[in-house]
């Protein structure tokens, strides 16, 4: 099945690195929380697994050299070791607060950045990916920055700054115990990094596996009604059996590498280096320090054993969290096409009047459906885009709103360019109403003061009784309060393209879009809109795609659309005088409604 999940490209280097980028910037941010607690981990991880055996080590080599064992001489060292873990304990602590509130402050700070991040693509990146998906990403991205620093602090920064501080008191009795250390720590690194960069590929694979499960069961969900109206429950869960089960065949491929392969290789190489450590101390004969460097040297290298063996786990954290972190920040590696001017120019007040001059668009890999398109729309004219399907009416609209951009030419608004205005002014003078409205999962009252949030309820219930939704609101169980569903479920199609036109009423903007805004309202509903319709188009600029004819036949002017041409223009009156196109259309309408015959694809 070729959905945009199967097709896409697995986190790279550049992804992983920009992650990275990311992260760093969120502990340089909080720096006043990452310095203190990785300084202190490190600090803590000294005193109990360093400072605190040295203590007992010299402790054992006074009794060996000593026979004159006493309380008095026992004491220091007994008071010494415990305050030296109660201290390390206590600084962990800290630590531990310190990290705390640094993952709080940078997971918030990311969950942020990455909604800005997917606020600033445009609308051709969110058709080539599941909102699921998005969502996924998106969570994972802040989320894992957790996983990512905690593992920095405790396991890395907390283990290999001690490991350092370790080798300075192993060379101090007796340099080739730390030769030993290095050599063995070296010859276990050379042999488990090449094992992990295969079991690598085995993530990628899994990864993508994983992604290919949440997408589908996403696409699933969100075309519940679909997949019940023809009976495909059991098709669609036969088809997510399958793709849990590859996921778990790689999941258990790559764990099983990593256990059976890596740690078999590292667990021996950890109990070869205690040996190691031990025949060099006894050999060596502890030097001038005897029975004390003996045991520090069999401590500490225990303790850097420990971090080798910890060293396969330590990298499947930060595989783990990079991995996806990554997935998030490869979808910013493609810029948005539709940007915003580095130097915009400020909306003038004023004119509503649009004028495409010598437009050329065309969809992506298809062939062009505009070509030098001419089309003026006076300030405060009523325009009626009419034609059959694939004739370039809705994406008019949206060109207009910079969804996209054109590839040639210019359209202008008050004689502005619109691509040298901010996308956010721009769409500021226009209230749009498409054919299949969004509906968010909030209650009524919040999906039509969507328009303008610092609408009073009085404003509010205005738009509502003008676009006729107080005569469903009222009767629901809480009214206005009453939550919609996601996307609007709970809502018939008519209710919701009412509540989007409450939300154009509310939105009071000099221009109007209206997509088939009333094509799912029934006839004596919809004679009531239009009359609120046309009191609302009253002094503005409106452009109306209609394929019920007789929705637009009262316009200032009709502009017939065929394969993205203007073939005729002018009033309903005087195009069907001309007898062509318009004529034939009106003709061959049934029940009101175009005879459809597809001929190009409509913007996406």
């Amino acid at each position: 099945m070729g959905t945009p999940e199967a097709r896409r490209v697995l986190p790279g280097k550049r992804s992983v690195l920009l992650a990275l980028r990311y992260y760093g910037r969120e502990l340089a941010r909080l720096r006043w929380l990452t310095v203190p607690a990785m300084l202190l981990s490190a600090v803590g991880n000294i005193g109990i697994n360093y400072i605190a055996p040295l203590i007992v080590a010299k402790l054992v080599g006074g009794i060996a050299s000593d026979k004159d064992v006493t309380l008095e001489s026992t004491l220091p060292y007994v008071l010494g070791f415990v305050g030296v873990l109660l201290l390390a304990e206590a600084l962990w602590r800290v630590a531990l607060h310190c990290l705390n509130r640094l993952d709080a402050l940078g997971i918030e700070h990311l969950y942020v950045i990455g909604m800005d991040e997917l606020f600033a693509k445009d609308a051709a990146f969110f058709h080539d990916n599941f909102a699921g998906s998005l969502t996924k990403r998106v969570l994972s991205f802040a989320s894992r920055f957790e996983q990512f620093v905690d593992t920095l602090t405790f396991q890395i920064v907390g283990s290999f700054v001690p490991l350092v501080f370790g080798a300075v008191v192993l060379w101090r009795y007796e340099p080739l115990l730390v030769v030993g250390l290095l050599t063995m720590i070296a010859v276990t690194a050379l042999c488990v990094v090449p094992l992990i960069r295969r079991r690598q590929a085995l993530v990628d694979l899994r990864e993508e596996a994983i992604a290919r499960v949440s997408g589908h069961v996403a696409d699933s969900l969100m075309n519940m009604d679909t997949v019940r109206a023809f009976a495909a429950e059991g098709r669609e869960a036969a088809e997510h059996r399958s793709r849990v089960a590859a996921s778990r065949r790689l999941t258990l491929r790559s764990w099983d590498y990593g256990n059976l392969r890596i740690d078999t290789l590292v667990a021996p190489m950890s109990v070869l280096t205690n040996a190691l450590g031990l025949l060099l101390a006894v050999t060596l004969g502890g030097g001038a320090h005897g029975v004390e460097a003996i045991v520090v040297a069999f401590t500490y290298y225990t303790n850097a054993t420990r971090i080798m063996f910890e060293f396969n786990q330590i990298y499947r954290r930060l595989e783990s969290s990079m991995t996806e972190a990554a997935q998030f920040t490869e979808l910013l590696l493609t810029p948005p096409t539709v940007l915003d001017p580095p130097s915009p120019e400020p909306l003038l007040p004023g004119a509503a009047d649009v004028r495409f001059e010598k437009v050329t668009f065309a969809h992506a890999g298809g062939r062009p459906l505009f070509q030098g398109l001419e089309l003026d729309v006076p300030d405060g004219a009523k325009i009626g885009l009419v034609g059959r399907s694939g004739g370039g009416k809705t994406t008019l609209t949206r060109l207009l709103l910079r969804m996209t951009d054109i590839e040639g030419g210019r359209i202008l608004i008050g004689g502005q360019d619109i691509s040298r205005l901010r996308q956010a002014d721009l769409r500021g003078l226009m209230a749009y109403v498409p054919q299949d409205p969004a509906m968010f999962h909030r209650t009524l009252r919040d999906n039509i003061a969507f328009a303008r949030p610092a609408a009073t309820d009085a404003e509010i219930r205005r738009a509502a009784e003008a676009a006729h939704v107080t005569e469903f609101a009222d009767a629901l169980p809480d009214g206005f309060d009453t939550m919609v569903g996601e996307r609007g479920v709970k809502l018939s199609g008519g209710q919701r393209q009412r509540v989007a036109l409450a939300r154009a009423i509310l939105r009071d903007a000099p221009i109007l879009l209206l997509d088939e805004a009333t094509s799912a309202l029934d006839s004596e509903s919809e004679i009531l809109v239009q009359e609120a319709l046309w009191r609302l188009m009253d002094g503005r600029t409106a452009l109306v795609v209609a394929h019920r004819l007789s929705t637009v036949a009262g316009m200032d002017r009709l502009v017939v659309l065929d394969r993205g041409q203007i073939v005729e223009q002018g009033t309903h009156d005087g195009l069907l005088a001309m007898d062509g196109a318009y004529a034939k259309l009106w003709k061959h309408q049934s029940g009101g409604f175009l005879d459809d015959a597809p001929a190009q694809a409509e913007l996406p």
